[in-house]
C-alpha cells in the first residue's frame, strides 16, 4: 500500500515537472522576445524545474528510506515471532515425548 502511494505520488510530481517545463518553453518561445532573451528563458526555466525535480527526488527517497526501516524493523519482529513459535513448539514436543527426545541425544553424539 505504501509502495502504491510513493510511485502516485512520483507519478504526479513527475508529470507536474514535465507539464510546467512544456508549458514555460512554449509561453517563451511564443512570446515576443529575441532569440537570446528566450534561451536565457528557457535556461532559467530549465534549472529551476532541475531544482523542483531534485527536491522531489529527496523527498521521495526520504519517504523510501522511511519504508526500508519500517519493513526491516517488521521482518526482525517476524523472525523474532517466529523463532519464538518453533521454540515453544519443540519445548511441547520434548514434553509429550520425553523418551524420543533422550534416544535422540544419545543418536546424535
Amino acid at each position: 500500500m505504501a509502495n502504491d502511494r510513493g510511485s502516485c505520488l512520483l507519478e504526479t510530481t513527475l508529470s507536474f515537472l514535465v507539464g510546467t517545463a512544456a508549458g514555460f518553453i512554449l509561453g517563451v518561445l511564443f512570446a515576443p522576445a529575441s532569440g537570446e532573451e528566450t534561451r536565457k528563458k528557457i535556461q532559467e526555466g530549465a534549472i529551476k524545474t532541475g531544482e523542483k525535480a531534485k527536491e522531489s527526488y529527496e523527498k521521495i527517497s526520504k519517504e523510501a528510506e522511511k519504508g526500508i526501516k519500517v519493513v526491516k524493523e517488521k521482518t526482525l519482529e517476524g523472525i523474532e515471532s517466529i523463532k519464538d513459535f518453533a521454540e515453544k513448539k519443540k519445548e511441547e514436543i520434548v514434553k509429550k515425548f520425553p523418551g524420543e527426545a533422550a534416544k535422540e541425544k544419545k543418536g546424535k553424539k
